[in-house]
């Protein structure tokens, strides 16, 4: 890689297993043979400050409580993590910073909406899913079970603040744009192995939105699987990879790297293999091969 160039890294859903994907940082760093430079999460995320709260507030998945370490300083993250808010997350301690902070070292909420140049590469996000009920209500202090609920659900108002956003590099959304399985059918066929998701998948508000901030790479989590695929035409359309969860690397871990605010090269997982260059179509023959699911007990 040239000196000058950035190793940025998209996670996705981590759910509370931050020990897991600090090894795979370290594996994709050898790999690589070059330090991470950045790290963006696309949601749920579940950094809950107490043990003993995301034991409560997650049990029905099982994660682990390891965030806890960190806030208290017995762990430190390696390399800065930003992330924004998806649908499960310790609301009550985000809720009075709309704007974003720091909860631990390296640690980095941006926000419910807007953009933060990091790096020098400017990163535009819109935390939570579609509600169609909650899109204009104002949105609640998240005192209980129901009001934590609806944190979750971006607002008419903040997905206004990002759609006036321009020259984008990389936008955060959590959940899928609506549309991405028909883009990819009008396109190519899924290779072996791969069958398309639900026409279903995603939300029509986020799809405007794409489509009105032109941003050069889309991150995007929620669903549980990897895809890829361009929308828009012309010389510079908007790339769009969606990430599983975090149960395995090969399709929940993807890094770009950027020379200046260039996208050269990509890859997926922690082999450090590059499975896209400049100048190549992306879509659904840029994923990894289909690895095997995970065990059962550890999906979220």
């Amino acid at each position: 890689m040239a000196p000058d160039s950035l190793l940025v890294v998209g996670v996705g859903d981590i759910h509370g297993r931050f020990h897991r994907v600090e090894a795979w940082l370290d594996a994709l760093e050898e790999a690589r043979r070059r330090p991470v430079d950045l790290v963006l999460a696309v949601g749920d995320v579940e950094a809950f400050r107490l043990a003993d709260d995301h034991r409560r507030k997650a049990a029905k998945r099982g994660m682990p409580a390891e965030f806890a370490g960190y806030a208290d300083g017995v762990r430190t993250m390696k390399r800065p993590l930003y992330f924004i808010g998806g649908n499960n997350e310790d609301f009550e301690a985000l809720h009075d910073e709309p704007e974003g902070f720091s909860l631990a070292p390296n640690v980095h909420y941006l926000g419910r909406a807007g953009l933060k140049e990091l790096l020098g590469l400017r990163v535009g996000y819109l935390s939570g899913i579609h509600a169609p009920r909650f899109y204009e209500q104002p949105l609640k202090r998240p005192r209980s079970l129901d009001t934590a609920k609806q944190a979750g659900y971006f607002r008419a108002s903040e997905v206004e603040r990002v759609m006036a956003l321009r020259d984008v590099d990389v936008l955060l959304v959590h959940e899928w744009p609506r549309g991405l399985p028909q883009r990819a059918q009008e396109r190519e066929t899924p290779p072996p192995g791969r069958t398309l998701p639900s026409y279903w998948i995603g939300n029509p508000i986020t799809r405007r939105l794409v489509e009105t901030v032109h941003p050069r790479w889309v991150l995007c989590g929620h669903s549980h699987r990897a895809f890829a695929v361009s929308l828009g035409g012309g010389r510079t359309p908007t790339r769009v990879a969606c990430l599983d969860q975090a149960a395995r690397p090969e399709e929940s871990v993807f890094w770009l790297e950027f020379q200046g605010r260039e996208v050269v090269g990509a890859g997926w997982g922690v082999s450090g293999e590059v499975s896209w260059r400049a100048g190549q179509p992306w879509g659904l023959g840029s994923l990894p091969a289909p690895s095997e699911p995970p065990p059962l007990g550890t999906m979220g």
